[in-house]
Formats: structure tokens, sequence, C-alpha cells
């Protein structure tokens, strides 16, 4: 492999590793609010162990996507130092607003969050984990709105080759940055309740239930239910506006190799590039060009009028099918394990729904991680979509280099991912914190009990 696509396995790999955890973190800050307010609100003390429970599954998420942030970052200097140097006029204000707003604002305020129930007033403590949630989700922001505009660039011009700003309004809120974001919210939404209903069901499979198990249950189906259908909207609408924007992405997707009218779904192929054709097709006449255009009939233009300059067309093939295979399957159990629970009073499901639910813990990493892949990928042969290829930004670096430093992050990602999950499982089975009792004389508006000044050994081994 030539050091230019080993360059971009290694930033995939990186980008894949640290999306895992923001996807995690930016709803469930919003979630482990819920529970504070629950509890704040009702004084039930299960609320107060799930906020508990899950405030150490959003740390433990938060410290691995920070780290592995940086990681992600530093490689803009070592494989892709062109591209700053190009459209690093626009890049670096916008890396740099999400550091000043968002980080310092989550790192400002989770030690609050994470250690001071019993240190301020509940009133604080509430504002903190309030200003955390809003910090994950405004991390979002300014990623996604670069990232947008990477794939729908606006409002620059290019002087001596490098771009320079001309309308930041027109750059942050680039065509396709509110598809996106919304896209984006909503897959963090369905993950988080996936991991909250997996790992509940996975506790009561285990006897290892505690008192807020069931209402995480709850929670976390609720949840799924109500976004899963929802993010089929906002897919629909980004599916129509990358169209629009990036038709060559779309024709990849839905393996058109000629331009045609009534083009149809396919449910399977095996798209060959060389013989630009789909073998084994299996598929639904007409479908595509009546989900793509709102009309049977309806033209889409295939990979050949993009020629040399459309991209992969298997990765965004079979990419885009996890993706909503992965989409229909959390409908299904959302839904149907929402009714039967409902149907119990709430108190139980069947084994094997519970069995289902807890391999469905991670699918919203599934789902993410390919529809990352159809968005990325989809953009080449560009990192600027239509302005900026992507083997003009890349560093000169010796190929062994690049293959040993790729092959050392992704032994080390592994390791952390294993170790994710199995803390994840552990803390599962362990039942997480017990549900506490109010402390007499404290109520969850009362102010914080004084806390004793530690002592400061003064010897040192």
């Amino acid at each position: 492999m030539d050091t230019l696509i080993l360059a971009r396995m290694q930033f995939a790999l990186n980008i894949t590793f640290h999306i895992l955890f923001p996807t995690i973190t930016i709803a469930l800050g919003w979630i482990v609010l819920f529970m504070l307010w629950r509890w704040r609100r009702t004084g039930e003390s299960p609320w107060l162990a799930a906020y508990q429970f899950w405030t150490k599954v959003f740390a433990l998420s938060f410290a691995l996507g920070v780290v592995s942030g940086v990681t992600m970052s530093f490689q803009f200097g070592t494989n892709w130092p062109g591209f700053m140097e190009r459209a690093g006029n626009i890049a670096g204000p916008l890396l740099g607003y999400e550091v000043l707003t968002a980080f310092f604002l989550e790192a400002g305020f989770l030690g609050i969050m994470l250690f001071g129930r019993e240190r301020v007033s509940p009133r604080v403590h509430f504002i903190a984990t309030a200003t955390v949630a809003f910090g994950t989700t405004l991390s979002a922001f300014w990623i996604l709105s670069l990232n947008s505009w990477m794939q729908t660039p606006t409002g620059y011009e290019i002087r001596d080759g490098v771009m320079h700003a001309v309308d930041w309004w027109a750059i942050v809120f680039n065509p396709s940055f509110p598809y996106r974001l919304t896209h984006k919210l909503l897959a963090s939404g369905l993950t988080a309740a996936f991991l909250l209903a997996g790992v509940s069901a996975w506790q009561m499979l285990k006897g290892r239930e505690q008192p807020h198990t069931r209402r995480v249950l709850r929670l976390g189906l609720t949840l799924g239910a109500v976004l899963i259908p929802l993010q089929i909207v906002a897919g629909d609408l980004h599916g129509l506006n990358t169209l629009k924007h990036q038709p060559a992405k779309i024709a990849a997707m839905e393996g058109v190799w000629t331009t045609e009218r009534g083009a149809p779904l396919l449910l399977f192929a095996l798209p060959d590039e060389h013989a630009k054709e789909n073998r084994f097709a299996i598929g639904v006449p007409r479908l595509a060009s009546l989900i793509l255009k709102h009309d049977v009939d309806g033209e889409i233009r295939g990979l050949d009028a993009f020629e040399g300059a459309h991209p992969p067309v298997k990765p965004l093939f079979f990419g885009f099918r996890v993706m909503v295979g992965v989409g229909m399957l959390m409908l299904v159990f959302a839904w149907g394990g929402w009714w039967l629970f409902r149907r119990s009073g709430w108190q139980r499901l069947p084994r094997p729904w519970l069995w289902g639910l807890s391999f469905m813990s991670f699918s919203g990493w599934i789902a993410t991680v390919a529809g990352w892949y159809v968005t990325e990928i989809g953009r080449q042969p560009f990192i600027v979509y239509g302005v900026l290829r992507t083997q003009e930004v890349a560093a000169h670096n010796p190929g062994s280099l690049v293959a040993a430093s790729l092959a050392g992050y992704a032994t080390v990602y592994l390791a952390l991912l294993i170790a994710y999950v199995a803390a994840i499982k552990r803390m599962a089975e362990k039942g997480g914190a017990a549900a506490p009792d109010t402390p007499a004389g404290l109520s969850p508006t009362s102010p914080p009990r004084p806390v004793a000044a530690p002592v400061i050994s003064r010897s040192f081994t």
C-alpha cells in the first residue's frame, strides 16, 4: 500500500475509535441530567442511584473521547499538513471555537458534576451537570459545522491557492450542516438509549437487578421508541440534501452505474467496479427514484456522469445498508420492547427479548460507524468536496513509518475498547451504585453537608 492509503487508514482508525465515545456522551449528558432532575423533584432514591451509576459511564466515555480526540487532531500535522496550509484559515478557527467554548465549558464544570454533589448546593450541582450536557452538544455543533463545510463548502474564496473566509455565517451554517447535526444528535440519543436498555436487560438476566434497573430500562426503551422514527425522517431529508449537493455519493450508495429513470432500490447486490455493474442484484423496481425524487420515473444520475471523481462504490453501498439495517432492528426492539414492557406493568420482559436488548447494547456504535464511513468515504477523492483533493494535502512520509504507527494505534485502541466494554460489564454485574437512602436531615434540595478538610501527609515514600 502507498503512503496515501496508509495515512487514510490511520485517520479512519483514529476517528472510528474517537467517534464511539462522543456518540455516547452527547446524549448521555442530558440523560443523567434528567435522572438528577427526577431525584430532585421526587426524592426517590432509585433515581439518585441511576444518576450515580450512569455518571460513571459518562465519565469513562468522556475520558476516552478526550484522549482519542487529541490523538486525532495531532494527525493534521503529521499526515495531512497540506490541509491546514490550504484550508487552515477556516478549519483552524472552527476547531478553536470548539475548544474555547465547548471543551473549556465541559472541563470547567465536570469536576463539580462528578465530585461536588455533597460539596456544593444542590442548585449549583444541577447547574454544573446541565452545563456539562450543554457543552457536549456545543462541541458537536462546532465539529459538525467543520465537517459539513468540508462536504458542502460555502462562504470562502481562494487566493494564491489558499482558502480565505468571506462569510462566517455561510461557513458555519453551510447547506448540509442542519441535516448533519440533526442526524448526529438523534444517532447519539439512540446509541445512549440502547446502551441504557441493554445494560439494564443484562442486569435482569444475571440477577443483578437494582431498584433503578426497571426505571432505566423503561427510560431507554421509551427514548429509543420516540427517536427512531425521527431518525428515519431526518435520514430521508439528509439523503435528499446529499442528492442535491453530492450526487456522486448517492449514486455510489444506491449502486447506480448509469443515469436512469425509475431506478430500483437494491436490497442486496455485489457491486463490480471493473465491470461497472451489480451482480446478484435483488431490488424493488423504481423505489429508489420514488424515495429520492418522489417520482417513480425520476431520473438519478449514475456514476458514469462523474468519471474519475466519484468515491469507491462497495464501502458506501454496504455501509449504507448496514446503517439502515441496524436502524430497522432498533425500530423493532424499541417498539416491541416498549409494548411488551408496558403490557407487563413495567415489571418484566421475556428472556429472549432481554437477550436481544443485551446484544443491541452497542448497536448505536455499529450504525454510527457505518454512517460515518458513508459520509467520509463518500467525499472522496476530495478532502474539501469539489475543491481540494485528498492526495494534494498528504504528507510525504515513508510508508513503513505510517504502517508502524498504524499498527501501534490499532493495538492500543483495541485494548482500550476491550477494557471499556469489560468495565461497563463489570459495573453492570456488580449492580452499580446501590439505591441510597436520603440521609437524615438531607433532602434533594438541602444545602450541602460540611466536608472535613483533607489531611495532607508530610511524609513521602
